[in-house]
């Protein structure tokens, strides 16, 4: 059954078929540049939100901006989105509007390698950022705002409009891995909680349970890093 799954994992990586898997353990693979190559994600997100929280990991050595996590709805093409700009900062837009934060660099257990958990709260427009497991000065936007549903999700590109609009010049070089998203904000000790694979409820994307589809030069392989 491992085998099977393997195979079909594999398979995954390169015809772009709907799949929906346990990938823990294993790492979405960017292997270089390119204006085409993401992953969509399915996420179980009907109703618009007013509470978000996202939780990835990401080795990655690029010094040029590169996306990381992009949602766009027909509205709005950043409804969200997680966006490198440069080493030592990371942006987090929330309906097209952003706040950017200093990001201290290199500090996880694996050189490159980063855990982040960004949230945001509709009611206050407070917007949170948690690297590896230690959070930065709270930052707000966005107040009173809802983000769409239905969306389009994507690891690995920028969106310009929703699905499409990619630029090589901000595409993902690198591997992202244990990707979740709450409509709920999360504690100190829910976040550390997450950094080490624990199971929290109100999921609207889970890594264990994850259903997505890669397009062009993605490939899934077994993670490098410790697992959890």
């Amino acid at each position: 059954m491992e085998k099977l799954q393997l195979w079909l994992l594999v398979l995954a990586g390169f015809s772009g078929a709907v799949t929906q898997t346990d990938l823990h353990g294993k790492v979405f693979v960017f292997p270089k540049a390119s204006g085409t190559a993401h992953v969509i994600l399915k996420p179980r997100l009907e109703q618009p939100l007013r509470n978000v929280t996202v939780c990835l990991r990401f080795g990655c050595d690029l010094t040029r901006a590169y996306s990381l996590f992009s949602y766009a709805t027909k509205a709005k093409d950043n409804d969200i989105l997680l966006f490198k700009p440069k080493p030592g900062e990371l942006s987090l837009y929330i309906g097209g509007e952003l706040v950017t934060f200093k990001v201290p660099e290199r500090t996880g257990t694996s050189a490159g390698w980063v855990h982040i958990c960004a949230s945001w709260e509709s009611a206050t427009g407070i917007a949170e950022l948690w690297v590896n497991g230690s959070p930065l000065p709270r930052k707000g936007l966005k107040k009173g705002y809802s983000v769409g549903a239905k969306g389009v999700l994507v690891l690995g590109q920028e969106q310009d409009t929703p699905g499409g609009g990619f630029d090589v010049n901000q595409s993902f070089v690198g591997e992202i891995t244990d990707v979740y998203m709450w409509d709920t904000l999360l504690s100190p000790d829910k976040v550390s909680l997450v950094m080490n694979n624990g199971v929290l409820p109100h999921l609207i994307l889970d890594w264990t349970t994850l259903s997505y589809e890669t397009k062009d030069y993605v490939v899934i392989k077994p993670s490098l890093l410790p697992v959890y």
